[in-house]
């Protein structure tokens, strides 16, 4: 087993530098993301996925169940198809009806548990379900990629290569519940297994098993197969809001866990001391292959499509870098990711994302810390004079920001009451802020740091007689140690674009072609270029996938 710790890397990025809310929505997907990982362990495993049943009308309706071993467990996914009206179809959350729903339940359902599910996930959060219920989702088509799909294969044709460019998935799962919610399994109930202790693997499981069903599901219906090709390029789509941005927030450790991986993965490679022609050649076909992907990666979105042609204008100055003479020198990833600070945010990430993706022998088994057991604790003992310290060290960027200022309290958090979702309002024009949710971080701090002793009061005796602080002392003393677990940006200004915080995560779940639809919500494609059921013997050389169709 390789010795981890007497591998040799550079310093990491700052904290300072790389937990910026601007930076952290310039993130792209790696080879340490959840569903890379995953995709790795099935391949390793030899996982074989089986299709017990296949229940469909010749128009698409009915259910069918999936199975795959993994880590020597059984899962799953049982897939229901309705007959959706138009008029009921849409992504957002106050939804009620979806034109499929999905189950990955744990071992191999009988006939009365299938059955069970067959009626219950229809309805989603309105039924509820049981501890052999890992995961809970549903889907909508694309209505009118999936149509043309459909009617392409009815003609004995494969559907239009430029219709499947444009939208890249068949469906679009709307949420993908795990963890407890509605009365399914607890994450603890399957943390331990192998293959599932990381973080959203169950979950990750669900989207890839879904997007196989989808696939069958249009062949099915055309009565015709789907090139290989194309149905690599079919990805599934996802859209994503507000509900999900918290989540970085209220779990910091874990947050921290995800990024120590992902620089200590940078610095890694930054150490590597000189290139060998396989790994230069890599280098310089997936240069090419990002370029293929930028060009084919296109929003309406006027913020993200200017970013994109940002992107695409200094792609090839920067390609024109790489010469023979940097490849060969000594360090030349230490050398390229310094260089890179000439070139926009959303540039020097994609060039640190792609440096990672050749030295999969060097990093990938960072991934067994992306997961962590811990949650934050305060330290009693702690002298006050200590925790001034440490506001003083790391929170400079909070007690900077004058939150009487109307642009820099404009915006709070609350929590929906129908959906029981989290949203934001305007404090200035919007009712709701007293029931405003504690994502106020920096103002937090700020206040603790007015309220503070500069002495050696213990910091238990403090929060005995100011027990508002609590939260911000657990705050400061948890990114005291933990240097990558607080995202350093004013959560409720003006300025702060919510649609970075889903992008880090989403990222981290191994998302591509973002495609905002709003500063609050955007949609995504996963497993696009993933392996199909029968192709994880190549199970890892679809970063950035582009069209090969």
């Amino acid at each position: 087993m390789k010795d981890f710790a007497a591998i040799p890397q550079r310093p990491l990025r700052p904290a300072s530098k790389v937990m910026r809310l601007r930076r952290m929505g310039a993130a792209f997907p790696t080879r340490l993301s959840f569903l890379r990982t995953l995709m790795r362990r099935l391949s390793a495993e030899k996982a074989q996925v089986t299709r017990p049943v296949w229940e469909m009308s010749p128009d698409g309706y009915g259910h069918a169940t999936y199975q795959v071993s993994l880590g020597g467990y059984v899962y799953t996914l049982v897939a229901i198809s309705t007959d959706l009206p138009p008029e009921m179809r849409t992504d957002r959350v106050i939804a009620t009806a979806w034109d499929t729903a999905y189950v990955l339940y744990d071992g191999v359902p009988t006939a009365e548990e299938i059955a069970r599910i067959v009626a219950s996930a229809p309805k989603q959060e309105a039924a509820r379900f049981t501890a052999r219920d890992l995961v809970l989702s549903r889907a909508n088509k694309s209505v009118r990629l999936f149509d043309h799909v459909t009617s392409a294969l009815k003609a004995g044709k494969q559907p239009d290569a430029a219709k499947i460019r444009e939208t890249g998935y068949l469906m679009r799962t709307t949420a993908v519940y795990g963890n407890g919610k509605f009365g399914i399994a607890d994450r603890a109930h399957i943390a331990a297994r192998p293959g599932m202790g990381g973080p959203f693997m169950a979950e990750m499981l669900t989207v890839w098993l879904i997007r196989g069903f989808t696939h069958d599901l249009a062949e099915h219906i055309g009565g015709a197969a789907l090139s290989p090709q194309i149905k690599r390029h079919l990805g599934i789509g996802n859209s994503t809001g507000l509900g999900m941005a918290p989540f970085l927030v209220n779990h910091p450790l874990l947050l921290d866990a995800w990024m120590q991986v992902r620089e200590t993965a940078i610095a890694r490679v930054r150490a590597i001391p000189s290139l060998d022609p396989d790994q230069i050649a890599r280098i310089y076909d997936l240069v090419i292959r990002t370029a293929q992907h930028l060009a084919e990666w296109t929003v309406p979105d006027a913020i993200a499509a200017e970013r994109i042609e940002t992107l695409r204008a200094e792609w090839p100055a920067f390609a024109n870098t790489l010469t023979p003479e940097l490849m060969t020198s000594r360090t030349p990833i230490d050398t390229i990711i310094t260089q890179s600070a000439q070139y926009s945010v959303d540039t020097q990430e994609l060039i640190a994302a792609l440096m990672l993706e050749p030295f999969g022998d060097l990093i990938d088994g960072l991934t067994d810390c992306m997961a962590t057991p811990f949650t934050p604790v305060i330290d009693p003992t702690m002298t006050c004079a200590d925790l001034t310290a440490h506001v003083q060290n790391d929170w400079d960027w909070a007690l900077k920001t004058d939150f009487e200022a109307a642009t820099e309290c404009a915006q709070f958090w609350y929590v929906s009451e129908e959906k029981l979702e989290p949203r934001l309002g305007n404090r200035h024009s919007e009712e709701g802020a007293e029931l405003e949710s504690p994502l106020d971080i920096a103002r937090q701090v700020k206040a603790l740091a007015l309220a503070l002793p500069n002495d050696a009061t213990p910091v238990g005796r403090f929060l005995a007689e100011a027990p508002a602080h609590r939260g911000a002392v657990r705050r400061v003393q948890t990114l005291a140690t933990h240097a990558y677990a607080e995202i350093r940006d004013n959560l409720i200004s003006e300025t702060c674009l919510p649609i970075d915080i889903l992008r880090c995560k989403l990222a981290f779940f191994g998302a591509a072609k973002f495609d905002p639809k709003s500063d609050r919500w955007t949609r995504i494609t996963l497993c696009q270029g993933a392996p199909l059921f029968d192709g994880l013997d190549d199970a890892d050389d679809w970063w950035l996938p582009v069209a090969s169709i």
